[in-house]
């Protein structure tokens, strides 16, 4: 579910904070937030496949967000996690923090920098200039979308 940041209406985002980088997705794609939980090992699984959680009876694949962008990895008993679906199945965005929702306006929408992280232009639909900092919007289907990922690499 691609989000439609050219319409006129405010766009509504659930941020979250990576290392120092602001993050958003659309707060319709958000389903639950949640504090740490305990997380099962996935073997032979991809290094930013943390394992999968047991999220009121159904089975959730968390994703080691940070790992996922390229970034060092973190404290995962201190983060915590943003509930998303695709394609049926749920996963859990694990990221440092979780911030507030911002209402903003389409018109202020922007496409990536040229100077901006490479791997972030990779999962980015573009960007927002806030008062003092980017807001980078993340596209989670294409985070979530492995078969893209291994095709486009190979």
């Amino acid at each position: 579910m691609t989000t439609d940041i050219g319409s006129d209406q405010s766009q509504e985002f659930v941020t979250f904070s990576i290392v120092d980088q602001l993050f958003g997705i659309p707060v319709l794609q958000v389903q639950d937030i949640l504090r740490t939980h305990r997380i099962t090992r996935i073997p032979l699984a991809p290094p930013e496949i943390a394992g999968s959680l047991n999220l009121r009876g159904r089975i959730v694949t968390a994703i080691d967000v940070r790992r996922r962008l390229g970034l060092a990895r973190g404290d995962q008993d201190n983060c915590l996690s943003i509930v998303t679906e695709y394609d049926g199945e749920l996963y859990s965005l694990m990221v440092d923090s979780v911030g507030e929702v911002l209402a903003l306006d389409p018109s202020q929408f922007e496409d990536n920098p040229a100077t901006l992280d490479p791997t972030f232009k990779t999962y980015s639909e573009g960007i927002y200039r806030l008062n003092d900092q980017l807001l980078v919007v993340l596209d989670v289907e294409r985070l979530l979308d492995y078969g893209q990922r291994r095709a486009a690499s190979a």
